[in-house]
């Protein structure tokens, strides 16, 4: 039985890219593993088939006190999966609800938090939930936000996009490996190699530009349009949509920039996203 890593992150923010490179880092194939295969790979703290293993209820009935009640034999069971370590996605925040821990601590290893300049994450929201920028702003900016569950997920306690970032972040812990997007995309050898040494592996170098180049923005999107991807929401045409930085700069407006700013200034401060002269 293995301790749960967690590999967390707000919505939209690289999760799924860091999910791939350590599946294909971890496998070490000899071509791109598919991306379908992902869940095979990694958990999901939101999937209803760990909590329906507790519960008879459906997980569009399941309220936030039925999560907290079966959120810690959830993490148990999942201890379970694998023989060493599990991989847990997961975009909740990093604290209570309803007086029970959203992760649960006797079942953690450690995590590795992906954080994204939110004026492009703001972009990638609005098209995988199907709103409209300005709806997205505002639903970023929720204090004590939460996901919409389906047949297939339950609530996620998300909060604020500010909050969430604040909660993983803001005390330095040895068991936490904080990376940012925009550093995978411009360094990808050094971010992702960081992340192998954070989880005790020292992979030769060769390996992880493999995994790298095999976890590609390129490559998934590839895939994608060849097998589909089973995580694609219904609202976007794809699930890889851009993976580029800084688009908000021909996509938001002045007064749409201003506005993420002021929600979140704090956070965008500590990771160098405020626009020079905001």
């Amino acid at each position: 039985m293995g301790a749960i890593i967690w590999l967390a992150s707000y919505p939209k923010s690289g999760n799924t890219w860091m999910r791939a490179f350590l599946h294909n880092l971890l496998r070490n194939p000899d071509a791109p593993l598919p991306p379908n295969e992902l869940n095979k790979f990694t958990l999901g703290d939101s999937q209803y088939a760990w909590y329906g293993m507790f519960t008879d209820k459906p997980a569009t009935e399941l309220d936030l006190d039925d999560l907290a009640r079966l959120r810690p034999r959830v993490h148990r069971a999942m201890m379970g999966a694998h023989p060493d370590s599990v991989f847990v996605k997961t975009h909740g925040y990093l604290g209570v609800s309803r007086g029970v821990p959203i992760h649960t601590m006797e079942c953690t290893a450690g995590a590795i938090y992906i954080v994204r300049n939110p004026l492009d994450v703001t972009l990638s929201y609005a098209d995988h939930f199907g709103l409209t920028i300005d709806a997205a702003i505002e639903a970023m900016a929720i204090e004590g936000g939460l996901s919409q569950p389906s047949e297939t997920q339950v609530i996620e306690f998300l909060n604020s996009w500010s909050e969430n970032v604040k909660s993983w972040t803001q005390v330095p812990n040895p068991r936490l490996h904080v990376v940012r997007y925009e550093d995978m995309l411009d360094k990808p050898l050094k971010s992702f190699a960081k992340v192998a040494r954070f989880l005790g592996l020292n992979p030769p170098r060769q390996r992880i530009e493999k995994a790298i180049r095999f976890s590609s923005f390129k490559t998934l999107k590839k895939q994608e349009e060849q097998q589909g991807f089973i995580e694609r929401s219904s609202h976007s045409k794809a699930f890889f949509r851009a993976g580029k930085r800084d688009q908000w700069k021909s996509q938001l407006s002045e007064e749409q920039v201003r506005r993420i700013v002021e929600r979140h200034r704090e956070q965008m401060q500590r990771f160098n996203y405020v626009p020079k002269g905001l």
